[in-house]
């Protein structure tokens, strides 16, 4: 689970600023985007062979 921990001084912007990176850096918003869809076993395996 992603956390960030917002104290007084840090605004709602910034906050939302250094959620936004965490999920990037996790890969939570790739794979949200890759299930976003239902895509055959084979489809799944042409398109990670295009990445590498």
């Amino acid at each position: 689970m992603i956390e960030v921990k917002v104290n007084d001084s840090l605004n709602f912007e910034k906050a939302m600023r250094l959620f936004k990176k965490a999920c990037m850096k996790d890969g939570f918003l790739m794979e949200l985007k890759e299930r976003r869809f239902y895509s055959k076993p084979s489809e799944k395996k042409r398109h990670k062979a295009k990445k590498h």
